[in-house]
């Protein structure tokens, strides 16, 4: 289960902050100093209902791409059925170095790199397997937010199906959660945890 807890940015505004943004203007961080960099994580944003189309081309391309998906309950006239539905509607994550830098900007229906400072933003490989990891587990309900929250300490999760995984303490109305901030595209994801069942990271 996923608890949005704020409306989307519509397709207008995010088109709106990207128009500037020319495809072949980003740099790949690194590009020039080295051609041995190992793989890293980076958020592309891309049209409207075709993040499903994206990585499956992606992934025909031979590139490592992830989807962050979550199961909804849709209702139609005469059944329900479980869907999946991207978890951040207009982002797909690529796991690339730079020779597959054009090929991701080449495929149908990719905008571009989600970038800082004029270069692709990488994503922590910690924060995306946490968030693979939070996902598989259908009897944990993920909270999705966008708002801008304080800063907390960094915990370990003690017990339960997501022991080990590692994130930010928030107290939100008096809840403990466990937070991942995905820094390029702006979203923090969160699960409840019991005090108990967090170990402060020294």
């Amino acid at each position: 289960m996923v608890m949005h807890h704020e409306k989307e940015p519509s397709d207008e505004n995010i088109r709106a902050v990207l128009k500037s943004k020319n495809k072949t203007q980003l740099n790949f961080p690194g590009m020039e100093a080295s051609k041995e960099l190992s793989a890293r994580w980076y958020a592309i944003y891309v049209k409207s209902r075709s993040e499903k189309k994206v990585l499956q081309t992606l992934t025909e391309k031979g590139i490592d791409a992830y989807l962050p998906i979550y199961k909804k309950l849709r209702q139609w006239s005469d059944r329900k059925k479980l869907v999946e539905m991207p978890l951040m509607p207009g982002y797909v994550f690529v796991h690339i170095t730079w020779k597959d830098y054009d090929r991701v900007l080449q495929t149908d229906h990719v905008v571009c790199y989600i970038t800082f400072g004029g270069k692709a933003a990488p994503v922590r490989d910690e924060d995306i397997e946490s968030l693979k990891h939070m996902l598989r587990q259908d009897k944990v309900k993920v909270e999705l937010t966008r708002e801008d929250l304080a800063p907390g300490e960094q915990v370990e999760i003690l017990s339960g199906p997501l022991v080990g995984m590692k994130g930010e303490l928030i107290q939100i109305k008096g809840k403990n959660k466990v937070g991942i901030r995905i820094q390029p595209v702006g979203y923090t994801v969160m699960v409840e945890v019991p005090i108990s069942e967090l170990a402060i990271i020294r």
